[in-house]
């Protein structure tokens, strides 16, 4: 259950958040005027606030602009009610740090949705992996959810780098890191390229990534990360030794030695919704695909049908 806290100045407005968010399963409190709402922000922080632009004692621009200016509370999502439609009134709130804007007279249904996708994307935005920018675990496990809930077939790409582990030990995190950040940024491209539009892309954490996306264009994305992942090798080691398919570098026991260039691997799952158990169960089978992709060797891109 999510709090959302609504400032508005019109009883009648407050009122009619309170029964459309209420009635969806949020718990909604309420303040009339710009100090009161700062203070119940103070109290008990929102998950979103419902702001209207007209409040007295400080107006709805300056409340947004003190929730944004403030590090501890600028995560705060803002949906600011405008009373008349007006594109510099629009343009205001936006300048103040809204996330959205909705004009007055609302529809109840309107209001709920604005709110489930601000909700949602807050979620995304404070579960992304600091290294890749990607939404992590839990937007994942949404997204998986939510196609199955469109009942249409769907398929998962999970991704790896197989002999990563001696790449980080010999070149350090640094080093790794900036990897892992370009194998983000290689599958957001060949996901846009072979993909479909709204296809998403996550980090699972480390180096494993998970795509979802149409059922006919998976394969194609798979072999399309593959591709562009020798690039982001070529850069880290150089292409000679992507060439050779190794490099030279010291083991844990101090040897000097050759270790094999690090290759992606893929397990592709595609999806029937009307075999569909859960989200865990998913992720269960995706991690056996994988596990036997690895089996087949380095660069396997493995598909199976469930």
């Amino acid at each position: 259950m999510s709090h959302i806290l609504c400032a508005a100045a019109d009883s009648a407005t407050r009122m009619a958040v309170v029964y459309a968010l209420d009635a969806a399963g949020h718990a909604t409190a309420t303040a009339a005027d710009g100090p009161s709402a700062l203070a119940a922000i103070e109290e008990r922080e929102p998950d979103l606030l419902v702001l209207s632009e007209q409040l007295p004692g400080m107006d709805g621009l300056a409340v947004c602009r003190a929730v944004k200016l403030n590090p501890f509370t600028a995560r705060i999502p803002v949906l600011m009610l405008i009373a008349h439609l007006d594109i510099e009134r629009t343009e205001a709130a936006f300048e103040a740090g809204a996330d959205d804007s909705m004009l007055m007279p609302f529809d109840p249904r309107e209001l709920r949705v604005r709110v489930v996708a601000l909700l949602r994307l807050v979620r995304r935005e404070g579960d992304r992996n600091p290294t890749s920018g990607l939404p992590g675990g839990k937007a994942i496990e949404e997204e998986i959810a939510r196609r199955a809930a469109l009942r249409e077939p769907f398929a998962l790409c999970y991704l790896d780098l197989d002999h990563f582990k001696p790449f980080a030990d010999t070149f350090g995190f640094t080093a790794a890191d900036a990897v892992i950040r370009e194998l983000g940024a290689a599958i957001r491209g060949a996901v846009e390229a072979q993909g479909r539009p709204g296809d998403f892309v996550g980090h699972i954490g480390g180096d494993d990534f998970l795509a979802v996306t149409a059922d006919a264009a998976a394969e194609s994305i798979a072999k399309e990360c593959a591709a562009r992942f020798v690039e982001v090798a070529s850069r880290a080691v150089g292409e000679d030794a992507v060439r050779r398919g190794s490099f030279s570098g010291i083991d844990r026991d101090g040897v000097k030695r050759d270790f094999p260039i690090a290759r992606l691997s893929a397990a592709v799952l595609r999806v029937d919704p009307a075999r569909w158990v859960s989200t865990g169960h998913i992720g269960s089978l995706a991690a056996d695909v994988k596990r036997r992709a690895k089996q087949h060797g380095p660069g396997t891109i493995l598909v199976q049908a469930v």
